[in-house]
């Protein structure tokens, strides 16, 4: 496609970067009447520079570059809105509270905070749409499968996307010899000028160098896999074979990133987790005064390399009634103060903060059976939170669910093909979001 949705969602955070300074400038104008001297401005951008950070960060955890809320205007007023009062809650404390960084006067915060949210507003909601990057192009979907029709609905229904498919191939209704005529004659007909097609189909393999020469004619070829990660961010299942696992997983370990990684995991499980002793007699109260059994409860779970793993988390349900959550057990769940045990394992090296959440051993076992290459999932350490925690709806819990696993799968493997110090940034900050909203994980 002409444009991706990375190049989008970096085209907005300049776009908003730029508006944040702008809105400083004309800040200056508007308060002393006059084109604001250098060292004026730049005596203001430093301590705003920090405040621009963090500003982003929460249009980052708000939704605001992700693609599936970029184009939504009902949604995205409300959104922005609601971003602009956090943001405008930090400068307050940020510059009234913390005097080293402090503006005089501060009528100048006041009118930038004015300024900026109403620059903010017009950019997102009326700037952006006219710049003319969703164009839709035409194009041709090959292959066949669940999946497709899945990624073709999703596609054609939707206004997000900047392409919509007025033709289909469907591989298992077509003769090999037949493909490349098929091509041809949609191309003709319905002026395509994109060409989806699942490259790696042993029926596409042999015509893939007469299907090439069209990029002469001008037609773009994308592989149905790329798209269809782009768009659900997670691997098709039916993509993965033998030849897929030796192009995107690798056991080879990334030297720095595993380093850093590990790193920030001891950094941030020691502090949490010696700061959440506090909270440790509270709680130990609470489920003796209901009278639901001990403090904690293991499971056996798995971890890297298959390795049985014991993770402890605090009780929530009555040990006398068996899958009853006790009422103080809900109230822990909802506030995540169950997991909080889950630190030390993070500590010892277990666990991670970021990574696939590890699986029931009973469950796996039965997985593995049903489920080709559900075991790949194993080759990287489990985490506290992951990728599909963060876009699985309902995730599967504790009973045998194939169709919701394989599901989580997909969004596994997407993780472990694309980790990077980036990507666990983007789900430390949505699982932040998460656990303010309080929709769990």
């Amino acid at each position: 496609m002409t444009i991706t949705f990375k190049t989008e969602s970096l085209l907005l955070f300049v776009g908003d970067i730029i508006i944040f300074i702008f809105a400083l400038w004309v800040t200056l104008i508007v308060r002393y009447f006059e084109m604001p001297q250098s060292t004026l401005f730049y005596n203001h951008l430093i301590p705003f520079s920090f405040l621009f950070v963090v500003w982003v960060l929460v249009f980052f955890i708000a939704g605001l570059y992700g693609k599936h809320t970029i184009l939504f205007k009902r949604r995205l007023s409300t959104i922005i809105l609601n971003a602009q009062v956090i943001n405008i809650l930090i400068a307050v404390v940020f510059f009234f509270f913390i005097p080293y960084f402090g503006i005089a006067p501060k009528t100048n915060l006041l009118i930038y905070l004015v300024v900026s949210s109403g620059l903010i507003v017009w950019w997102r909601l009326f700037l952006f749409p006219t710049l003319g990057i969703r164009k839709k192009q035409q194009a041709l979907l090959i292959g066949s499968g669940k999946e497709l029709r899945e990624l073709e609905e999703e596609v054609n229904n939707n206004t997000r996307y900047n392409l919509t498919f007025v033709a289909r191939i469907d591989l298992d209704e077509v003769k090999a010899s037949e493909l490349i005529k098929g091509v041809e004659e949609a191309i003709r007909d319905t002026k395509v000028s994109i060409v989806v097609i699942d490259t790696k189909d042993e029926r596409v393999m042999p015509a893939l160098p007469a299907l090439y020469s069209f990029i002469f004619l001008g037609v773009q070829l994308v592989d149905v896999s790329k798209l269809y990660e782009g768009i659900f961010d997670r691997v098709p299942l039916s993509f993965v074979k033998q030849n897929w696992l030796i192009d995107n997983v690798s056991v080879s370990s990334k030297t720095v990133y595993d380093l850093l990684k590990r790193s920030f995991d001891i950094g941030v499980s020691f502090i949490l987790g010696t700061v959440s002793l506090l909270l440790y007699p509270l709680v130990f109260l609470s489920v003796k005064f209901e009278g639901s059994g001990s403090l904690f409860f293991t499971q056996e779970r798995v971890g890297k390399g298959g390795k049985v793993i014991h993770i402890t988390k605090f009780r929530t349900m009555s040990e006398s009634e068996k899958e009853k959550i006790t009422n103080v057990g809900r109230i822990l769940r909802r506030m995540r103060i169950d997991e909080l045990p889950q630190l030390w394992a993070v500590l010892r090296g277990d666990l991670s903060l970021i990574g696939p959440r590890p699986e029931i051993l009973r469950l796996v076992k039965l997985y593995e059976q049903n489920i080709p290459y559900y075991n790949i999932r194993h080759l990287i350490k489990p985490g506290l939170s992951g990728w599909a925690q963060i876009h699985q709806g309902k995730p599967p819990k504790f009973d045998v669910q194939y169709g919701e696993t394989e599901l989580k799968l997909s969004y596994d493997l997407y993780y472990i093909k694309n980790r990077s110090l980036l990507v666990d940034l983007k789900i430390t900050l949505l699982t932040i979001k998460t656990l303010l909203s309080r929709s769990g994980l």
